[in-house]
C-alpha cells in the first residue's frame, strides 16, 4: 500500500510509501492518507501519530507528473486540502519524522504536524516555487506562524533548500538526530507524549491551536474552559499521585 499503517500501543505510524516518486503524493493517495488520519482520530487506543516516509525522504510534495498530466490534486474550496489531512485540526498530536526531502507541499505537510523530528539527512524547503506551484496546503498561514514571517518569507520567495541544522536554528524543526533515527526518536517522543495525561494534554493543545483567531479576553475563556475539562477529570488524580511520590530534591 502507498499509505500504510502501523500500531503499536498508543503510538500509530502513517507511512508514505511511494520511494520511486520520493513519496510525492498524487490525488488517490491524498484521499488515503486523509483517511489515515481520520482513523486514527476515532482510534480510542492511540494517543499520538508519527507521520513518516519509506526510502530516505519524508515527502516531495504534490506529484507533479500527475499534474502535468492533467490529473491534479484536489483543489476544492472545502473538505481535505490538495494533500490530503492539510485542512483538519486534529484532537491528537501528530509528529513527522524527516528523513531526506521535506519540500514543497512535502514542507506543508511536516508544518501541519505540531512537531518535527529531522535527520541529518534532511532537505528542506518551498522548491515549488521554481516551478509556478504555489503554497495551498497552508504552507503561507503555517510557515510564518512556526518560523516568523521574515524567515518564512526567506523561504518563500527563494525557494532555496534549507539543512536540518539551519531548520533547527530558526525553529522550523524541534529535534535534530542522526541519519536514519528520525522515525525511531519520533516514536520515542510520542510515545512520552502519549504517557501524559490525555484530557489535559490536549486540551492545552486545543487552546494553543485555537488562540490565533480569537481576541486575547476570549482565547483565555477558551483556556478556562479547555481547562476545566482537566480539572474535572485528571487533575485531583494527579495531584494525589503527585504527594504520593518520593520527595525530588531538585523541586
Amino acid at each position: 500500500m502507498p499509505v500504510h499503517v502501523e500500531t503499536d500501543g498508543a503510538v500509530t505510524t502513517i507511512v508514505l510509501d511511494r520511494p520511486d516518486r520520493r513519496n510525492a503524493i498524487d490525488r488517490a493517495h491524498a484521499e488515503l492518507l486523509a483517511d489515515a488520519v481520520r482513523a486514527f482520530e476515532a482510534d480510542e487506543a492511540a494517543s499520538v501519530a508519527v507521520l513518516t516516509g519509506a526510502g530516505g525522504h519524508f515527502c516531495a510534495g504534490a506529484d507533479l507528473r500527475e499534474i502535468a498530466a492533467g490529473q491534479p490534486n484536489r483543489v476544492e474550496d472545502d473538505g481535505d486540502g490538495p494533500l490530503g489531512p492539510t485542512r483538519m485540526q486534529t484532537e491528537k498530536p501528530i509528529l513527522a519524522a524527516i528523513e531526506g526531502s521535506a519540500v514543497a507541499g512535502g514542507l506543508e505537510l511536516a508544518c501541519w504536524c505540531d512537531l518535527r523530528v529531522a535527520s541529518t539527512t534532511a532537505r528542506l524547503g518551498v522548491f515549488c516555487r521554481r516551478w509556478g506551484v504555489p503554497l495551498i496546503d497552508g504552507g503561507t498561514i503555517r510557515l510564518p506562524r512556526l518560523i516568523g514571517q521574515s524567515h518564512a518569507l526567506d523561504l518563500i520567495l527563494t525557494g532555496r533548500e534549507v539543512g536540518a541544522d539551519e531548520a533547527m536554528r530558526m525553529g522550523l524543526v524541534n529535534r535534530v538526530v542522526p541519519a536514519g533515527q528520525a522515525r525511531a526518536r519520533a516514536t520515542e517522543l510520542a510515545r512520552a507524549i502519549a504517557a501524559h495525561p490525555q484530557t489535559c494534554l490536549r486540551g492545552d493543545r486545543a487552546s494553543v491551536l485555537e488562540q490565533w483567531s480569537l481576541p486575547l479576553p476570549e482565547a483565555l475563556r477558551n483556556e478556562l474552559r479547555h481547562g476545566r475539562r482537566a480539572l474535572a477529570h485528571e487533575s485531583m488524580t494527579g495531584a494525589k499521585d503527585f504527594l504520593g511520590r518520593p520527595r525530588d530534591p531538585r523541586r
